[in-house]
């Protein structure tokens, strides 16, 4: 009797564990759904957005038709940036388009017109602080709308931030109830089904942007992937224990690797969609926009954690295309890849190029917004500073893994500025990160053109009188739309060496890190084949004519006394420790020493006419010496480099003399 006792109770047991399972596999399985995901990142407006964004409107609109009802529409940062487009928008011209005009409005509009239900923060949302932020945020009652989508990080408390506390919200609700808000998660309905989105941002965001001391960000050390991983995974499973099974995370790290490394860290993850990058993802060369360099296939497949498959998506920026990627899940929330995948999902997921119009209309109030920008910065255009019979590279890539001549330009035009101040400053250093677009036109429509490709001047404006090779104002504004100030500091030998030496650390064949220098006033050459602080293989001063003055680095080594010093400019966003380089310990250490100058006194926000200012410098550059004979050096392959000199490409001639 015992025995049958124990066992009906076993049996019993067993009946409630499976009725208990078979409950949970019902509350987690649910039908097979088929979903489109419509996604770009770093929209960071320019000049070409006054085409792009309208263009890439119609290719969403023309995408979305045909899958209406499951579609998402996502963003994973940088949804503007400063310079001559977002600044636009605080112009009264715009109040009829916006409610009430403001810088950076117009994005926020686009962003709504095109329908994003998410975005992740990038770095960019930060350049004008947090203020900034709440005011593109929050509607009025003018009538501007605000954002009309929550923005989402795992990784940022702004508990501290009088601007932003206020809009932090409860994890997990509806997207469509959360407009204006910030929070870790939220939740988005296709066809029925809940889809989880997640946000997480770059580490390194308290020093390439500026969030201010009220933003909490973790890790504190940005190569930490687990402790990055710690701060997404606990949200992820929010979400799961909901019986959400099927997850999205947006993520802005800066660098695509960097995204590949946390996906084998987490999981219940099914997609990435990266941002920050810039990186092109494409199948099909045919719909490669020119200028525009592949990194891989579309997307890119990783295992996660829990060994299940997790596509990593990333487009590339400034609205030049519509990332697109149709997937399918099965009744558990799992991605059907390989044999049990839709070939057609396979064949038709990509990037797709903006570079003309789709089969549908783009959205009016895009429309609208771009033409009244457009005759706002129309006008700057018909202010001249210079000509150059050269196309001037600042491309992205170009400008953040070798010298380029616009970045030797804009270096040379910040030491003559800082000369006419202090003669005795020798060298100029600037980020390449600073740099956000080429002066000059990129021809062709596409690979059937027999001139596609290639790199010319500036185009002709009419409307503003400009002719082909001048450089306006509009060029100088949308190149180095931060328009930094300047900064002189002394320096010894010892630390102009770890100067730049901290400029390529962060090199490797595949990033594109902002720190990366462009100088004037010295040559060196760098070796990535070397440990990080041992690359730096030779350095010299040079004069204007090219002939060393001091040698300070040779075959990796130190050279002369190590304190002797330099007198240098750089811009003050370095200076304050910016992209991590190293000259607030510097000052610190040796204030009386250091001489720190700063060209644009206190907290001014400098204008495009604000002596000391980086624009300003490269205006009055051009107009002393390119008003009426045009620059006319060409940007060289990096063989051919001759003040930043890549090893891995060409033999070092940093000693040759002219």
């Amino acid at each position: 009797m015992r025995l049958f006792r124990r066992r009906w109770v076993s049996l019993l047991g067993l009946a409630i564990l499976t009725a208990f399972g078979l409950l949970l596999w019902f509350q987690q399985s649910s039908p097979a759904l088929s979903l489109q995901i419509l996604h770009a990142s770093d929209f960071e407006a320019g000049i070409a957005a006054l085409e792009d964004a309208v263009n890439f409107s119609s290719v969403l609109n023309t995408l979305k038709a045909e899958m209406p009802n499951n579609t998402l529409v996502l963003s994973s940062g940088d949804n503007f940036i400063m310079g001559p487009f977002f600044s636009a928008s605080g112009d009264p011209q715009l109040r009829e388009v916006l409610g009430r005009e403001g810088n950076g409005r117009g994005d926020i509009a686009i962003m709504n017109a095109l329908g994003i239900q998410a975005a992740a923060w990038g770095n960019h949302e930060f350049d004008e602080g947090t203020g900034r932020i709440a005011d593109l945020f929050r509607a009025d009652e003018k009538g501007y709308q605000g954002a009309r989508f929550p923005y989402l990080a795992t990784n940022l408390n702004f508990d501290q931030d009088d601007n932003l506390k206020d809009l932090q919200t409860a994890d997990a609700q509806r997207a469509d109830t959360i407009p204006q808000r910030i929070a870790h998660s939220t939740i988005v309905t296709v066809a029925g089904q809940k889809i989880g989105l997640v946000g997480v941002t770059t580490p390194l965001l308290p020093v390439i942007a500026s969030p201010g001391p009220g933003v909490a960000v973790l890790p504190r050390q940005p190569e930490d992937i687990p402790g990055l991983a710690a701060t997404v995974q606990p949200v992820i499973d929010q979400l799961t224990r909901q019986g959400i099974n099927k997850i999205i995370l947006l993520s802005h790290l800066q660098q695509l690797g960097m995204d590949i490394q946390l996906a084998a860290q987490l999981q219940d993850v099914d997609v990435i969609i990266a941002g920050g990058s810039h990186a092109v993802l494409t199948n099909d060369l045919a719909r490669v926009r020119e200028g525009d360099k592949v990194l891989g296939r579309y997307p890119v497949w990783k295992t996660s954690k829990n060994k299940d498959p997790i596509a990593i998506v990333n487009t590339g920026a400034n609205y030049r295309y519509v990332g697109r990627l149709l997937v399918e899940f099965d009744g558990q929330g799992h991605l059907k890849t390989g044999a049990k995948a839709n070939p057609d999902y396979t064949r038709l997921s990509d990037a797709y190029p903006t570079l003309g119009p789709g089969t549908i209309p783009p959205s009016p109030e895009v429309i609208a917004i771009t033409e009244a920008i457009r005759g706002v910065i129309m006008a700057k255009d018909g202010e001249q500073y210079g000509q150059a019979k050269v196309f001037l590279n600042g491309s992205r890539r170009d400008v953040r893994t070798q010298e380029t001549n616009l970045g030797n330009l804009t270096a040379d035009a910040n030491l003559a500025t800082a000369q006419n101040r202090d003669p005795t400053v020798k060298v100029s250093i600037k980020n390449g990160g600073g740099i956000r677009d080429n002066i000059g036109a990129i021809s062709g429509l596409g690979g059937n053109s027999g001139t596609a490709g290639e790199r010319l001047p500036t185009q002709a404006n009419p409307i503003a009188n400009k002719k082909m090779g001048e450089i306006s104002r509009l060029d100088i504004e949308n190149s180095l739309r931060f328009n930094n100030s300047l900064t002189l500091l002394t320096l010894t030998a010892q630390e102009l060496h770890q100067v730049l030496e901290h400029g390529v650390a962060a090199s490797d064949s595949l990033s594109t890190p902002g720190q990366f220098p462009q100088v004037a006033g010295l040559a060196f050459s760098f070796d990535l084949e070397k440990p990080v602080n041992q690359r730096v293989q030779s350095l010299a001063i040079k004069d204007s004519q090219g002939q060393v003055t001091d040698v300070l680095v040779k075959n990796g080594q130190l050279q002369g006394k190590p304190d002797r010093t330099i007198r240098i400019v750089t811009l003050n966003y370095l200076a304050n420790g910016g992209d991590a380089y190293p000259f607030p310990a510097f000052i610190e250490a040796s204030p009386s020493r250091v001489k720190r100058v700063d060209l644009v006194s206190g907290d001014l926000r400098p204008q495009f006419d604000t002596p000391g200012s980086e624009q300003k410098a490269l205006a009055d550059y051009l107009q002393a010496k390119f008003r009426d004979t045009p620059y006319s050096q060409a940007d060289l392959p990096p063989e051919a480099d001759e003040r930043i000199q890549n090893l891995s490409v060409r033999k070092d001639t940093v000693m040759r003399q002219g």
